[in-house]
């Protein structure tokens, strides 16, 4: 029996070793590319060390960290959906044994430890560490700008912590919950970040319609339209580009813009055929994620296990939660990241948070910290999102399915109801009838395209682009 006693404590020990370092090391690739990121937008300063580079520095690495946690927040939902199905094909598979329950539910609650740590203590510090110069009449140095940030803290602490105090002394004035009023870890903390998960849901709603409908106009921004649906303005436009970027040469300034240039580079399937697939493409997946919350509304109201709820249940690979198995859980991963996309999209395009649209090698650490705490919030609020407008069916874990709002049938409907209602408004007023057309001029282009390859390869004589365009 002790034998076995320590073969169990040994096993036990191994695994929590490899949880660690499996979790170090996507940690490790989170933070390198995000660093990346970063230091592509951050403004470039002066190599002198002195303290504002010093402080500069801390700050640049405190962003890091938060940055690196909203990547982790937007993966926890997709790797837990793949981890699902890969245990369900290969469950007696030894390579893929490290890959359990266990592992999963200790990277939702790091995740969610962390960045609630990022939120109300790096980020705040973060900004305040930046903007101290110390308190009057003391030394200068970091020191004394290290002590005026714990302050400043501590004071933004007192404040938030009476906010929620008399928020939910408001809301719940029974005998149980003026007790648990002077609870710090098992209340104040989980009810707050409840707010912010609510603010970062609303946000969300708010910001991921706008994105559906922006996302188009960014991406027919980057891609090279086909010539026959260019327009006499924009190639007045492009024209009207290139002189001014000639007359900048002549004044010594050598900004030139790239758009003309990506006409004369882009190949035949670049110019013909890429522009209305991807047109296509995104269009299919707005159109689907509006779909699935339709059907999510009709569960609502017919079926109670349809709420978003938590689970404790550290069983992985039991059952598949989608329908149509691998391919329903990468179509869900799919839409999963093109709707943070899409938030994101629609967050920088958004009136009030234009101020926050990081500028390559001009950003300033203010603004970086902006973009990082928005990000946070956003790409916390996924998971959450996800599992309330019914993209997955996948359970919360951890933290994040403890949510009280979560439990509310009415707001988890209204949510649903808003988020389908607004992005269909932001649709039909995107694609006006000049849009339609537009596509239906791309579809005819694609046809016409594969029409001129095939009248190709049956005749010996070669049919170049310039037919193409003519038609």
């Amino acid at each position: 029996m002790e034998e076995d006693d320590v073969t169990i404590r040994e096993q036990n020990f191994h695994s929590q070793v490899r949880e660690y370092i499996i979790c170090f090391l996507l940690f490790a690739a989170l933070y390198i590319v995000s660093y990346c990121i970063i230091t592509r937008y951050k403004r470039k300063t002066d190599d002198q060390e002195d303290e504002d580079a010093i402080v500069n520095r801390i700050s640049l690495y405190l962003c890091t960290f938060t940055l690196a946690m909203s990547g982790g927040a937007v993966l926890l939902l997709p790797f837990s959906i793949i981890s699902n199905e890969i245990l369900l094909s290969f469950p007696k598979n030894y390579y893929i044994q490290w890959l359990n329950g266990s592992l999963i539910h200790g990277l939702w609650n790091l995740v969610s430890l962390f960045s609630n740590l990022c939120l109300f203590v790096l980020m705040p510090f973060a900004y305040f560490f930046l903007e101290s110069e110390g308190f009057a009449g003391s030394k200068k140095g970091i020191k004394s700008r290290v002590l005026e940030t714990f302050v400043m803290l501590f004071l933004l602490g007192l404040l938030i912590l009476g906010i929620v105090w008399v928020a939910s002394a408001l809301i719940d004035n029974d005998a149980a919950s003026m007790e648990s009023l002077y609870d710090l870890w098992e209340f104040y903390l989980p009810y707050l970040y409840s707010c912010i998960s609510l603010m970062g849901g609303l946000l969300l709603l708010m910001c991921t319609p706008v994105g559906l409908s922006r996302m188009f106009t960014v991406m027919g921004q980057l891609l090279v339209k086909p010539t026959i649906l260019e327009d006499l303005d924009e190639q007045i436009y492009c024209v009207t580009l290139q002189e001014e970027a000639l007359q900048r040469r002549l004044n010594g300034t050598l900004s030139v813009d790239p758009r003309p240039k990506l006409r004369k580079k882009a190949s035949a399937w670049e110019k013909n055929l890429l522009y209305p697939i991807v047109m296509l493409i995104l269009l299919t997946g707005t159109t689907i994620s509006v779909l699935l919350v339709a059907l999510n509304i009709l569960y609502l109201l017919v079926d109670e296990t349809a709420m978003p709820k938590g689970s404790e249940d550290r069983g992985l690979g039991n059952t598949s939660l989608s329908t149509f198995g691998l391919v329903q859980a990468v179509v869900d991963i799919i839409l999963m990241f093109y709707l943070m996309v899409s938030s994101v999209v629609g967050f920088y395009s958004l009136r009030v948070f234009e101020g926050l649209t990081p500028r390559k090698d001009d950003t300033t650490m203010t603004t970086i910290i902006g973009c990082c705490v928005s990000i946070l919030v956003l790409s916390s609020a996924l998971p959450v999102m996800s599992r309330t407008l019914g993209i997955t069916r996948f359970d919360l874990l951890g933290d994040f399915g403890r949510f009280n709002w979560l439990g509310n049938f009415y707001i988890v409907l209204s949510y649903n109801l808003l988020f389908a209602v607004v992005t269909t408004l932001c649709l039909v007023r995107k694609f006006t009838s000049a849009v339609r057309e537009e596509l239906l001029k791309a579809l005819g282009n694609i046809f016409i395209f594969i029409y001129l390859c095939s009248c190709q390869s049956s005749s010996s004589t070669p049919i170049s682009t310039n037919h193409f365009c003519m038609l």
